[in-house]
């Protein structure tokens, strides 16, 4: 409460400290051009300070035609009687802000117009009895007028550049939070679907198994509810892997190494122990892989596995190939079973394609002759391979 009526208050104090600092200073111009010198107190200079309290009251909104006029009566003034000292401080005024809040910075410009009016004015009407020391000091007042008006715009420049700047460093950095924020949920929903959607496939694929068995040979129905649950053990433990991440920093993880193809006959064993054999072929000298590629090889290979298993009829071929710079990923089965006669209606084929992209490779998921769906990627394990695939997909595309 105490904050909102802070705010309220503060509010309402800028919006009328502008006009009551015009009023006061017309005040004190008034007071000045009244009382300041030896001139006495007339008719004539009651009306210049009139047209000098207007002058200064409308300054703000009409800096360089306030100027002009102020030139324009001060010289009729100095035409028709000796100034009072106080109209020179007026001038003073209404250069600084020309200077301040002119629709172009030409500080300068504005104090000899001011200047060389009064002159030329004084010149004319008074000959030579009017130059004396006391111009100097109509000088000093004019030029220095400009000189603090072209100062503070110049800080007022500075504080509204320094204001945008963090105002955009703070945009940018809560655009960047955001962007850090939505790819690491991609990342998780991305590796959650790669570690749970291959083993929920296994157990829907038994769990039907199971029924069929029961109903015709029970007494074989508890291998399949052994592989279930060997199934659901094993997706549990990987959920709680995925999910750690999200925990504590100071909480301990696993130290377990990300999968890669190393890990490739594991998969293909427990897929073998389920039923689902797949043809694998293997070419070119094994080598490490950056992490990368190398996790991404995997989780392909795990997702285009899992499709064959669940809309595939068997007949499943799996190779992997090294090259001198590439590592490619080539699953193919027969098609089957589709309602909309073609696999991957959901986030698999979405997630591959996340996958090669972030290990800046290349991917193609479609059917080919045969009644067959291919899979085939291709990772990069050097600089040389990225030119070379980000060449021949812009060739491709051309």
């Amino acid at each position: 409460m105490y904050v909102a009526v802070s705010q309220w208050r503060s509010t309402r104090l800028d919006r009328y400290r502008g006009p009551l600092g015009d009023v006061m200073l017309a005040a004190i111009g008034v007071a000045l051009l009244l009382y300041l010198g030896p001139t006495p107190v007339n008719v004539g200079t009651a009306l210049l300070a009139v047209a000098c309290a207007a002058l200064i009251l409308v300054r703000r909104r009409y800096p360089v035609p306030v100027l002009l006029a102020g030139a324009a009566v001060f010289m009729l003034t100095i035409a028709l009687t000796r100034p009072p000292d106080g109209m020179f401080i007026v001038a003073g005024v209404l250069t600084y802000s020309a200077a301040v809040s002119g629709p172009r910075r030409r500080p300068w410009f504005y104090a000899t117009l001011m200047w060389g009016s009064l002159m030329v004015a004084g010149s004319v009407t008074y000959l030579g009895d009017w130059w004396s020391t006391d111009q100097f000091t109509t000088f000093a007042i004019v030029f220095g007028g400009a000189a603090a008006g072209d100062s503070t715009r110049m800080r007022r420049a500075y504080i509204a550049e320094v204001t945008e700047r963090a105002r955009q460093a703070e945009m940018s950095r809560d655009e960047e939070a955001r962007r850090r924020v939505m790819d690491e949920r991609l990342r998780i929903a991305r590796e959650l679907h790669d570690v749970v959607a291959h083993h929920i496939a296994v157990i829907s694929v038994h769990a039907g198994a199971a029924g069929h068995v029961l109903r015709n040979e029970p007494d074989k129905v508890w291998p399949v509810l052994g592989h279930i649950r060997t199934a659901a053990d094993t997706v549990l433990d990987e959920i709680k892997s995925v999910v750690s991440v999200l925990r504590d920093a100071n909480e301990v993880r696993s130290t377990e190494p990300a999968p890669g193809v190393e890990r490739l006959p594991e998969l293909l064993s427990g897929l073998s122990a389920m039923g689902f054999a797949v043809r694998h072929q293997q070419r070119g000298e094994p080598r490490p892989l950056p992490a990368v590629v190398n996790l991404a090889a995997y989780r392909i290979a795990q997702e285009a596995l899992t499709n064959a298993h669940r809309y595939g009829d068997g007949g499943t071929t799996l190779e992997l190939e090294y090259t001198v710079d590439t590592v490619s990923i080539d699953v193919t089965n027969r098609m089957a079973g589709y309602a909309d006669g073609r696999p991957g209606a959901g986030f698999g084929l979405l997630g591959m394609r996340e996958r090669a992209a972030a290990a800046r490779g290349t991917i193609e998921a479609g059917p080919v002759a045969g009644g067959l769906f291919r899979v085939h990627a291709e990772l990069p394990t050097d600089d040389q391979a990225v030119n070379r695939l980000n060449a021949s997909a812009t060739a491709e595309r051309a």
